[in-house]
């Protein structure tokens, strides 16, 4: 049964909520969803609110989403957090945004555990701040032997960057005698990416209305199917999330054949 969450208190699923999943459930889901979960500061500015105030409202909307793609039977949940090019942002909200985990994981990590949900992150963390990293470490250690959903934060993540330290890694290998070059295709390639122990996203899904990967695993969403949304993230909503996977489902995938 779907457990519905809506800021921090446990509601019952609405008729046509339930409807929709039941419709869901009947054909597979996929099996990893990414999302570059956009919005935020233009969601607090049609409010006259500072941008923090958006990414504060989008944390919450992060657990409920989290709380479904669980239900859902959904394997893995990618969403991307910050990127090495949100460094540019005005330090006040770097600052907060870096918080975001601390308080996130702070609040929601008891309930991740009782629902068997394992934290991962992805990106460089040498750049994070010790608070930042403490809270994910903590959380990755204390969720590390749970089987449900894997919720992979990016997090000071780049794919540009990810390709070249894998191309990197690629070479050092080859040049030591690790990796002959008749060996290498793109499932070995794919084993030098931070996305190594994970199936590609089969949907990956934007808000905001914006249509671009913004440096998103661009390796890895090949054959992804997209789903872009003008929603702003503060409102993305479970019945949001469903319309995606429905649509996802309503789509046949022939990986450049016929």
């Amino acid at each position: 049964m779907l457990k519905k969450f809506i800021l921090g208190k446990r509601q019952k699923t609405t008729p046509t909520l339930r409807d929709k999943i039941e419709k869901i459930n009947k054909l597979p889901v996929p099996e990893h969803v990414a999302i570059i979960m956009d919005g935020n500061g233009r969601w607090a500015k049609k409010r006259a609110l500072p941008r923090i105030a958006g990414h504060h409202e989008g944390m919450k909307v992060v657990r409920n989403t989290t709380m479904l793609a669980n239900d859902l039977g959904i394997k893995t949940l990618t969403l991307y957090a910050f990127s090495t090019e949100n460094w540019k942002r005005p330090k006040n909200e770097v600052e907060y945004i870096m918080k975001l985990p601390e308080e996130f994981l702070g609040t929601f990590l008891p309930e991740l555990i009782k629902n068997n949900v394992q934290v991962k992150m992805m990106g460089y963390k040498d750049q994070l701040p010790v608070h930042t990293l403490r809270a994910i470490e903590k959380a990755m250690e204390e969720t590390k032997y749970n089987t449900g959903l894997i919720l992979n934060f990016a997090l000071n993540y780049g794919s540009r960057a990810e390709i070249l330290d894998a191309v990197k890694q690629v070479l050092n290998d080859n040049k030591n005698g690790i990796l002959k070059e008749t060996e290498l295709d793109e499932k070995v390639f794919s084993s030098y990416l931070m996305t190594a122990n994970y199936t590609d996203p089969d949907l990956l899904i934007r808000t905001s209305g914006e249509i671009r990967l913004s440096n998103f695993m661009l390796w890895q969403l090949a054959y992804s199917e997209l789903w872009f949304t003008d929603v702003l993230w503060p409102d993305f909503s479970e019945e949001h999330l469903l319309e995606a996977i429905e649509a996802f489902q309503n789509r046949q995938r022939r990986f450049g054949g016929i």
